[in-house]
Formats: structure tokens, sequence, C-alpha cells
């Protein structure tokens, strides 16, 4: 598999939401009991986004040095980040992108405008989950790239990594991009360097030794941190 340049088209199972997952997101804990409303809302959700989400992504192989310059972007980086530590260990660097497409961001956008504020959010939530949940299927494809080109063992895991997280400055999107071309998908940044369609992801796919994704929560950004994903990202490994 040539993985100079790939365009991946998702089927809906490679990304199906899961239930108890968004609920959780949503504050609705394991030992809560939904309402029907809830649950109807929820097979609303669903049902728009299975009629809704184009599903498709992008990846390309990138060198350490290469990398070196992308992540470096316009020198706003924190002084110390996570990342800087893990991509020169690594046995192998893919950019990636991908999007759920724009039917998805702009039923959303109308059924909040419009007042539906429950089936929006409840739709929003279900393609967050989905957007979250591709790239975790294009670290899996990452993976059986490196595992069959024999560059690693079975002990390799691979992880995603995005600009505007762990310390690494959003307008790393705009190099990220330059190199990518994800425009060939569909996707495009503002001067804010947000994606569009909303419901988009990117970054870099790292496959290394487990030992190399671990660190810890005590770097000065993470205070500022609400979501601390990374703790359940390195648990899974």
């Amino acid at each position: 598999m040539n993985m100079d340049k790939q365009i991946i088209t998702y089927s809906l199972v490679d990304i199906e939401p899961e239930r108890n997952s968004i609920f959780n997101s949503q504050g609705i804990g394991p030992k809560a009991e939904p309402s029907p409303m809830v649950y109807e809302l929820y097979e609303n959700g669903v049902e728009l986004f299975v009629k809704l989400a184009e599903p498709r992504s992008m990846m390309r192989n990138i060198s350490t040095a290469d990398f070196a310059r992308i992540y470096a972007g316009e020198g706003k980086n924190e002084t110390d980040t996570p990342l800087e530590h893990i991509y020169p260990r690594a046995a192998g660097l893919a950019l990636f992108a991908g999007t759920l497409g724009e039917r998805v961001s702009e039923e959303i956008r109308r059924l909040l405008g419009g007042g539906d504020f429950a089936l929006g959010f409840m739709l929003d939530s279900v393609a967050s989950f989905c957007a979250d949940k591709m790239s975790r299927a294009a670290e899996k494809k990452f993976l059986k790239y490196i595992l069959a080109n024999k560059r690693a063992d079975g002990n390799i895991r691979v992880l995603n990594y995005s600009p505007g997280y762990c310390g690494w400055h959003i307008s790393g999107q705009g190099k990220l991009f330059a190199y990518l071309h994800p425009e060939d998908i569909g996707i495009t940044l503002n001067e804010s360097y947000l994606m569009s369609p909303l419901k988009s992801v990117s970054g870099v796919l790292a496959a290394g030794k487990k030992d190399i994704h671990y660190f810890k929560n005590d770097y000065p950004f993470c205070s500022d941190c609400r979501t601390r994903t990374c703790r359940d990202r390195i648990r899974s490994l």
C-alpha cells in the first residue's frame, strides 16, 4: 500500500456511534437512567447522522526532518511539549486530516439556529464522537501499514496528535495543510486556523513503541485543559 498520499473513505461501521459514550460526554453517567425522550433524541440524532455523513480522510507519510519544520509552525508552540519528545522517537509519521462532510455541520447549524436545540445538541454530540472515532480508525490504518512494511514489530502503537492541543499551537494547521492539501477532500482553513466543515479533524499519526506516548500531565498548559483526554488515550495503549 502506498502511503505517500492516500484518500480514504469510511463505512459507517468504521465510525459508528456508541450510545453510552455519547451520553457520558453529555454528563449522563453510567449509573444514570436517561428519560425516554433522551433515548428518542439519540435515535433521531443517529438517523440524521447516518443520512448526512460523508466520512473521508487523507494521509501522507512524512519524514522526521520534514515534520520538524511543520511542527515548528510559526514559532508559537509552548516551550516544552509532549509531541516534541515523541516524534523524534517514532518509527513512522504521517499527516492526517478527515471530515464528516459539510451536510452534517450544516444540519447542526440549522437545528440550533431554528430553535431545535435538543436535537441539534444531540447531533453535534454524535458527530463529535464519530469524528474522533475517525481519528482512531486512521490510527489503526497507519499501524497496519507500518506493520505490513516490516518497519516495526507488534509492540508498536499509533496515536494522533493535533494542532491546538498539548502545547502545539493551532497555527500549526497552516504548514500541515500546505504539505497535505486537505482541500482535495473539501477541508479548508479560515484566518483563525479553524477547519471547515466544522466536524473535521487533523494531526500527525505517530507510530512507535508504547513508551514514547507516555507523558505526565504536569506541563504548565495542562492546568488549562478541560478534557484531559490524553489520559484515556494513554490508558488505551
